[in-house]
Protein backbone atom coordinates (compact mmCIF):
# COMPACT_ATOMS: atom_id res chain seq x y z
CA UNK A 1 0.00 0.00 0.00
CA UNK A 2 3.06 2.31 0.09
CA UNK A 3 2.66 2.89 -3.79
CA UNK A 4 -0.82 3.64 -3.24
CA UNK A 5 -1.07 6.15 -0.65
CA UNK A 6 2.70 8.06 -2.45
CA UNK A 7 -0.17 8.38 -5.55
CA UNK A 8 -3.12 9.24 -3.05
CA UNK A 9 -0.60 12.59 -1.32
CA UNK A 10 0.62 13.28 -5.21
CA UNK A 11 -3.32 13.60 -5.94
CA UNK A 12 -4.16 15.36 -3.15
CA UNK A 13 -1.20 17.82 -3.05
CA UNK A 14 -0.19 18.40 -6.13
CA UNK A 15 -3.14 17.95 -8.42
CA UNK A 16 -5.42 19.35 -6.10
CA UNK A 17 -8.16 16.54 -5.54
CA UNK A 18 -10.42 17.41 -2.95
CA UNK A 19 -10.78 14.42 -1.48
CA UNK A 20 -9.44 13.26 1.65
CA UNK A 21 -6.22 10.73 0.61
CA UNK A 22 -7.99 8.09 2.74
CA UNK A 23 -11.10 8.41 0.67
CA UNK A 24 -9.48 8.04 -2.48
CA UNK A 25 -10.94 4.76 -3.82
CA UNK A 26 -8.57 1.89 -5.27
CA UNK A 27 -10.94 1.39 -8.66
CA UNK A 28 -12.04 4.84 -9.06
CA UNK A 29 -11.75 6.82 -12.66
CA UNK A 30 -9.05 9.22 -12.56
CA UNK A 31 -11.08 11.13 -15.47
CA UNK A 32 -14.58 10.73 -14.36
CA UNK A 33 -14.52 10.80 -10.03
CA UNK A 34 -11.75 13.39 -9.91
CA UNK A 35 -11.44 14.88 -12.90
CA UNK A 36 -7.70 14.72 -13.70
CA UNK A 37 -7.53 16.60 -17.20
CA UNK A 38 -4.63 15.89 -19.96
CA UNK A 39 -2.23 17.88 -18.24
CA UNK A 40 -3.17 16.36 -14.69
CA UNK A 41 -2.04 13.03 -16.30
CA UNK A 42 1.45 14.63 -17.54
CA UNK A 43 1.40 15.87 -13.80
CA UNK A 44 0.72 12.66 -12.31
CA UNK A 45 3.31 10.98 -14.40
CA UNK A 46 6.40 13.49 -13.71
CA UNK A 47 5.15 13.30 -9.67
CA UNK A 48 5.54 9.24 -9.96
CA UNK A 49 8.95 9.13 -11.67
CA UNK A 50 9.84 11.54 -8.94
CA UNK A 51 8.81 10.04 -5.96
CA UNK A 52 9.11 6.83 -7.07
CA UNK A 53 12.49 6.30 -9.14
CA UNK A 54 10.94 5.22 -11.97
CA UNK A 55 10.74 6.39 -15.71
CA UNK A 56 7.24 5.43 -17.57
CA UNK A 57 7.95 5.72 -21.18
CA UNK A 58 5.22 7.04 -24.22
CA UNK A 59 4.63 3.17 -24.48
CA UNK A 60 3.29 2.60 -21.08
CA UNK A 61 1.91 6.40 -20.71
CA UNK A 62 -1.56 4.89 -21.65
CA UNK A 63 -4.93 5.64 -20.80
CA UNK A 64 -4.96 1.53 -19.18
CA UNK A 65 -2.28 2.53 -17.44
CA UNK A 66 -3.76 5.51 -15.75
CA UNK A 67 -7.27 4.54 -15.57
CA UNK A 68 -7.81 4.68 -11.80
CA UNK A 69 -5.32 4.38 -8.73
CA UNK A 70 -4.91 0.90 -8.75
CA UNK A 71 -3.62 0.71 -12.43
CA UNK A 72 -1.00 3.50 -11.69
CA UNK A 73 0.31 1.63 -8.80
CA UNK A 74 0.62 -1.62 -10.91
CA UNK A 75 2.51 0.29 -13.43
CA UNK A 76 4.80 1.39 -10.91
CA UNK A 77 5.15 -1.59 -9.49
CA UNK A 78 5.85 -3.42 -12.62
CA UNK A 79 8.37 -0.62 -13.43
CA UNK A 80 10.46 -1.32 -10.29
CA UNK A 81 10.35 -5.02 -11.01
CA UNK A 82 12.08 -4.40 -14.38
CA UNK A 83 14.36 -1.27 -13.25
CA UNK A 84 15.78 -4.11 -10.69
CA UNK A 85 16.27 -7.01 -13.24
Amino acid sequence: MEIENGIRKILNTELFVEVPPEQIGLDDSLRAVYGLDSLGFVELRVQCEDMFDVRISDQDFTPENFQSLRTVAALVRRLRTEARA
